[in-house]
């Protein structure tokens, strides 16, 4: 058995009962819904949670307490000798920050290693899933921590969303600019280079979006990645808020005609990005994944 146990938070797209099915463990997102705190994956469903955001309900997100953080650590080091820790990218959240800051406490000090991967939902899975390889295959903490972070800017995401609404409340947009952007069905793009969310482009329609976004991780896929590519190191992914299953379907088809010698995976966007994004969100994107992997360990 390993003696490194690997944990995350739900943004990377598994909630904790699906973590623990693969020996990883998940520490749930909080969702605050009308002042009421929710744990995604733990007691708020998704179906729940999108009713609460159509009838207007105010909803935010927060970062998993320090107790809960710690405390996670320390049930795990009961039967693990290390713990690494792969939080969300600390470009869009402090609990990375957070969280370095408390594994130098003296209890955990040298025992858990905390992960600044620049990375979040399908990429900051793919993380994950190359963290549970290498702990198999006998990595130390360090040695996994060190990996992670020497490769973590070989990921690109894109991110069509549906309404401008949500990055409105966010104070992304400005009113006036979510209200022309409703009226002629400018569908702006935004993208996850290094952990920072930043605009792309601004297109009219989803179809468009979907195009704009293909096209350019082809382009990436051909460049910045060409070497990786070569190799067999890439894989496609796909991720969404609250979508029609036919019209998923439709993209995941377009996505595998687009790249059709990459493996393709998909995971949802959870409910603490799409308190940012909305529903109708969707993201497709490029990410390394480890040599093991691909020797068949996964």
């Amino acid at each position: 058995m390993s003696k490194v146990a690997i944990m995350t938070d739900s943004n990377c797209g598994f909630m904790p009962d699906e973590g623990e099915k693969l020996g990883i463990s998940v520490i749930p997102m909080p969702i605050i819904v009308d002042d009421r705190t929710y744990y995604e994956g733990v007691d708020i469903s998704s179906e729940l949670f999108y009713q609460k955001m159509k009838e207007g309900a105010h909803i935010s997100t927060s970062q998993p307490s320090a107790g809960d953080v710690m405390d996670a650590w320390r049930t795990l080091l009961k039967e693990y000798e290390e713990v690494v820790f792969i939080p969300m990218s600390s470009g869009l959240s402090s609990a990375c920050a957070s969280a370095a800051m408390l594994s130098q406490e003296e209890e955990f000090a040298g025992k858990v290693h905390v992960v600044d991967n620049h990375r979040i939902s399908v990429t900051q899975a793919q993380s994950v899933l190359d963290a549970a390889v290498m702990a198999r295959q006998g990595y130390r903490g360090g040695q996994i921590k060190e990996i992670l972070e020497a490769q973590s800017m070989d990921a690109t995401i894109y991110i069509a969303v549906d309404t401008l609404e949500y990055l409105k409340k966010g104070g992304r947009v400005t009113p006036a600019a979510a209200a022309i952007g409703s009226v002629l069905h400018i569908k702006p793009v935004l993208t996850i280079q290094g952990g920072k969310l930043d605009a792309f482009a601004k297109v009219r329609g989803t179809k468009a979006a979907f195009k704009t976004m293909c096209k350019r991780l082809e382009e990436e896929l051909h460049t910045r990645f060409a070497s990786l590519y070569h190799q067999g190191m890439m894989k496609a992914g796909i991720a969404n808020t609250l979508m029609d299953e036919a019209k998923l379907e439709e993209f995941k088809a377009a996505m595998r005609e687009h790249f059709p010698d990459l493996e393709l995976f998909h995971l949802p966007l959870t409910m603490s990005i799409a308190t940012h994004v909305g529903p109708g969100s969707l993201g497709i994107g490029l990410v390394r994944c480890c040599q093991e992997e691909i020797a068949g360990e996964i």
